[in-house]
């Protein structure tokens, strides 16, 4: 085997060897994601009370509405990530093999 041949298996080895670990903090993050959606409905309840005590006749009045689609907004993105494929997050070029010209 050559130096160059060792050097690339030590790369390959290397890179394999951290993708459990990028799999384990993908899935952290997805985790904390799916928590944050929670609140996010949590929240929801919050805005239905405190909408429910708004003074109809206030000079200002604030806008639960456009609080609630800014909310379902935040919110259809972050599924949209979670829902979306892992593959289509990862896409290699394949390895040359070959670094001599």
């Amino acid at each position: 085997m050559t130096t160059i041949q060792k050097m690339l298996a030590v790369v390959i080895v290397l890179f394999f060897a951290t993708l459990p670990i990028a799999d384990a903090q993908s899935w952290n993050e997805r985790e904390k994601l799916a928590e944050i959606i929670e609140q996010l409905s949590e929240l929801q309840a919050l805005i239905d009370e405190a909408s429910v005590h708004a003074d109809p006749d206030a000079r200002l009045r604030f806008r639960y509405d456009w609080l609630r689609r800014d909310l379902t907004r935040v919110r259809q993105g972050i599924e949209d990530h979670l829902d979306a494929p892992e593959s289509d997050a990862r896409q290699l070029p394949p390895l040359r093999g070959d670094y001599r010209q």
